[in-house]
């Protein structure tokens, strides 16, 4: 049986390796024959030499490491955050219901149209992109606590509680690792934002960083450059992705 999964992996791993090679020679096929204009979209090769130009310096992991100290910091501090709120609206849901509606005209406004109010609150450094990254990641995570915790079954609380168990044991054994799942997709949700918040916030104004780079080489027509660099950026967000989703299946090994 597992060897079969194996051989399954590894057809499907095949069948990916040949569509991406289709589609690159298809892309550097349109771009010599001047079906696209490669100005505006780029070249497959030419992407290719970006990144093996830039892949041995130092200013571009200097600037995936700026862009992910933000990232990591953004959403560690929104996720603790919104965990804080969550267990304190489902502890005392008179709290959630005055502070809903404030949290929800938070919620609707758009985060990054405050990137430059944040930018002259923090600065050009990592302040300002911590922001941003926060307040994208804070309701997501929040969203999801609130909503894992109490889809937990009321049955296996109230048979908790009758054998005598505390309240701590209680949320410890039977509430948190219940509300696991819920809990993981909103963190999974709440990192890509995290991500998507600093590298947009990058782009309108920063010192370093991945997003600041991304617009110097938009301004300057490099399109090879500028898709060179999505392309890491989406490698990293299914890096992100794919380690979320191991963590979530290490901790929900029990079931």
């Amino acid at each position: 049986m597992k060897a079969d999964m194996r051989i399954s992996h590894w057809r499907l791993g095949l069948l990916h390796l040949a569509f991406i090679a289709l589609l690159l020679g298809l892309g550097e096929l349109a771009a010599t024959r001047r079906w696209v204009d490669p100005t505006f979209f780029g070249q497959p090769s030419g992407v290719a030499k970006f990144l093996w130009n830039n892949l041995a310096a130092a200013k571009l992991w200097t600037d995936l490491g700026w862009t992910m100290a933000g990232v990591l910091l953004s959403f560690a501090l929104g996720s603790v955050a919104a965990f804080a709120v969550g267990l304190a609206f489902v502890r005392w849901p008179k709290i959630e219901q005055f502070a809903e509606p404030y949290f929800n005209a938070l919620n609707v406004m758009p985060r990054i149209a405050l990137a430059p109010l944040f930018i002259l609150w923090f600065g050009l450094g990592l302040g300002s992109k911590i922001a941003v990254g926060f307040s994208l990641t804070f309701f997501i995570v929040l969203s999801a606590t609130v909503a894992g915790i109490r889809g937990v079954s009321l049955d296996h609380v109230t048979l908790c509680r009758t054998l005598g168990a505390s309240a701590a044991t209680t949320f410890f054994q039977v509430t948190l690792p219940g509300a696991v799942p819920v809990i993981f997709s909103g963190l999974r949700l709440g990192l890509i934002y995290a991500l998507l918040g600093v590298i947009g916030a990058e782009i309108i104004a920063s010192e370093k960083g991945l997003g600041q780079q991304l617009a110097y080489l938009g301004s300057t027509f490099d399109i090879n450059g500028v898709m060179a660099l999505l392309l890491v950026l989406a490698l990293l967000g299914v890096a992100i992705v794919r380690f979320m989703t191991w963590l979530e299946q290490r901790l929900l090994h029990w079931q």
